[in-house]
């Protein structure tokens, strides 16, 4: 909680305790939960889903539902509980005061309405304007959050505009009001790394121009060090460590706290001398929390007789210093925070084997009948949408090749041509030396369909809710001969689960009765469960929380470690792509602008949109400075792509007209590193890095 302010706070939340009841009881959602928020001031909430963070913005809009309520604690908006408010006065409170910007934009805009008709509405309601003014508001703030041609803008339907214009206008919606402060709830999750990198430098700018206070809920820490002045960090419904981005990102000092740093791939972690530390076991459900320290069971430097005691309070670092970091654990003056927590064994690196994968000039277009006036007149009714423009790279056994881009690249339209979805257009996909671009997965023998396996971005839509685990993982094996007899197929799937690490009784459970992360290790389970030579993973951890996505990534490197199998990582998070991928391929509009090993493409000289790529990566490291670099536009049409370099339309080294007409050359930098760029290397090559270490401050004395 803020000290020190003469004025009191905009929001006040004071031991507030919510529950929500189900068949089974009362389920205490959030536990003696307060936080302040300063006018103009913007605050995280950090944790692991399940947490709480929803919960509380939740309960300061009053959206409770039927089953949920606060059982007590205070909620205090300028000065009034907002729990004393009835249904009118609230429902003139939210959008006005207090607006929520939440985390899946197609879900809050109405299909049916044009842009305009939703934002227009909301003047109308608040402050009874004009309709003409009303709309005349709202195309002044779609300027302000970058949309160009607001008109068109408001005219629009929602299915007109991209996920990051959409996201624009629900902030535009938000802010049509002023609102005095903004709930965010992970905006930018959905979103493209580049999109994301728009939407939180706007977040930021709103912030100054409005002086809106903001509660940015996220579990991503370098989202949060980049727009916030404080952050609480919330562990099963209580805020386990509060205080401001400098003291918390320098100085934390609850494990768990701890525990999350160690779980992000920042610059300095490497997948063989520094691999990620994912935290041990699982948060705990709400009606069965430990006595004590609720992080007890998973923390590192647990004290029984002490930690799991009593209730552990809420306690400042320093005492009288008025700084307003506080810490809930009874141990945090014991630990040494400067030592390396749960120490994990270096690995060798993997020795790579023969080529698994080439990829020689390959092509996927798609036909499209345009039926406007201008294709009769020109006697030309079909168009090609060229969703994978002449790729070439390779792939070697025991290697992980990282595939990134934008949505709309082409990197999952590559991935269906690999696993037979797709057939080629041209060009040759060979594995293991035979040409299986052209050949569909049904035209494919048992052996080669279990010789290429996936894993999936969503792991909830890939499991049968009909059948046991154990019977969905027993099919792969038997489908694929690798084992028939009953026992021997049974005893394969409980080692594959050992493999998994997770418990052997799974077996018997239903998909409804796992978490995220346990059903993403079910599907990773089962792409190897046929020993595959080739895994694609298709953005395998965006949507798990960061302890879970460290869990699984480490799971997905050992296990290739173990098997030597070659993993074509797909993802738009060059984060996670940098610690685990020792080549990366970087694709725009369906055509490779850059490949090469991951310290070619992450060291100068960079094709000018893996510059921007890298300068979108949110760090959970103060002692990281990066370049900004914002793109304009959004990507180009495949159906009508440019004439010379697809990048052309949004590069902000744009030459001029030979990048508009001339296809870019492919320019060679050193043994395997290739840059499609009219930039000379040289040139290319002085450009200054996107991301630079600094030396971190010294802890100060006393500091716990």
């Amino acid at each position: 909680m803020a000290t020190g302010s003469r004025n009191p706070p905009l929001l006040d939340i004071r031991d507030l305790n919510i529950s929500y009841w189900t068949r089974a009881g009362e389920i205490p959602a959030v536990i003696d939960f307060s936080l302040s928020v300063e006018r103009g001031e913007s605050v995280g909430l950090v944790g692991e889903s399940g947490c709480g963070k929803s919960t509380v913005a939740l309960a300061i809009m009053q959206y409770m539902g039927t089953n949920g309520s606060i059982k007590s604690g205070s909620i205090n908006f300028k000065g009034t509980d907002l729990r004393s408010l009835d249904r009118d006065a609230l429902r003139n409170l939210r959008g006005s005061e207090i607006a929520m910007i939440y985390q899946e934009p197609f879900a809050a805009l109405n299909p049916a309405l044009t842009i305009g008709s939703q934002l227009k509405d909301i003047p109308i309601f608040h402050e009874g304007v004009s309709e003409r003014e009303a709309l005349d508001r709202a195309a002044v703030i779609l300027a302000d959050c970058h949309l160009p041609d607001p008109e068109r803008v408001l005219a629009s339907f929602p299915h007109q505009l991209s996920g990051g214009q959409q996201q624009r206008a629900v902030i535009a919606m938000a802010l049509l009001s002023n609102p005095s402060l903004l709930l965010l709830d992970e905006p930018t999750t959905a979103l493209d790394v580049t999109v994301e990198a728009g939407i939180v430098d706007l977040v930021r700018d709103i912030g100054k121009k409005y002086g809106a206070a903001q509660i940015y809920i996220s579990h991503n820490l370098g989202l949060i060090l980049e727009v916030c002045d404080r952050v609480a960090v919330m562990y099963s419904g209580e805020v386990v460590e509060e205080g401001t981005i400098d003291e918390l990102f320098h100085h934390p000092r609850h494990p768990y706290t701890h525990g999350l740093f160690g779980c992000i791939p920042l610059p300095a972690t490497d997948k063989n001398s520094a691999p990620l530390r994912p935290i041990r076991g699982q948060l705990p459900l709400p009606h069965e929390r430990p006595e004590g320290c609720n992080f007890g069971p998973r923390c590192e430097h647990f004290t029984a007789g002490r930690c799991d005691q009593g209730v552990i309070p809420i306690e400042p670092v320093v005492a009288d210093n008025g700084s307003g970091h506080r810490v809930r654990c009874g141990r945090f003056r014991d630990i040494d925070h400067g030592a390396r927590v749960a120490q994990v064994a270096d690995a060798n690196p993997i020795r790579l084997g023969d080529t698994v994968l080439e990829v020689d000039a390959m092509q996927k277009y798609y036909e499209v009948e345009d039926r406007s006036l201008m294709a009769w007149i020109r006697g030309g009714r079909v168009r090609h949408v060229k969703a994978n423009e002449s790729l070439d790279f390779d792939a070697r056994r025991a290697e992980t090749v990282a595939i990134v881009g934008e949505s709309g690249c082409g990197k999952s339209t590559f991935a269906k041509v690999l696993m037979g979805l797709e057939v080629a257009t041209d060009g040759e996909v060979r594995h293991e030396g035979t040409d299986i671009g052209s050949i569909p997965v049904r035209e494919r023998g048992p052996q080669r369909i279990r010789s290429l396996q996936m894993v999936f971005q969503n792991p909830f839509d890939t499991l049968n809710p009909s059948h046991t685990i154990g019977w969905q993982i027993g099919r792969v094996i038997k489908r694929f001969g690798v084992e028939k007899d009953r026992r021997k197929v049974r005893e394969r799937v409980l080692r594959l689960l050992d493999t998994v690490k997770l418990p052997r009784d799974f077996y018997l459970r239903r998909p409804r009765q796992l978490s995220g992360g346990q059903k993403q290790r079910i599907g990773i389970a089962r792409a190897f469960a046929g020993n595959p030579s080739l895994v694609i993973a298709d953005e395998p951890v965006s949507s798990l929380d960061v302890s879970v996505a460290a869990a699984v990534t480490e799971l997905l490197m050992e296990i290739q470690r173990e098997n030597k199998t070659t993993l074509l990582f797909i993802s738009h998070d060059l984060s996670v792509v940098r610690y685990l991928s020792d080549r990366i391929v970087v694709m725009y509009l369906g055509q490779i602008m850059e490949r090469g090993t991951t310290q070619q493409v992450f060291d100068p000289p960079y094709h000018p949109y893996t510059e921007a790529l890298l300068s979108a990566i949110p760090i959970a490291d103060p002692d990281v400075t990066k370049r900004d670099i914002l793109l304009s536009g959004n990507l180009p049409s495949a159906l009508d792509p440019p004439v010379g370099c697809p990048f052309s339309t949004r590069c902000p080294r744009h030459l001029g007209a030979i990048c508009d007409e001339s296809r870019p050359p492919l320019q060679q930098d050193g043994e395997g590193h290739v840059i499609a760029c009219h930039i000379p290397v040289d040139e290319l090559r002085a450009v200054e890095p996107v991301i630079q270490m600094r030396k971190p401050e010294p802890v100060p004395a006393g500091a716990g």
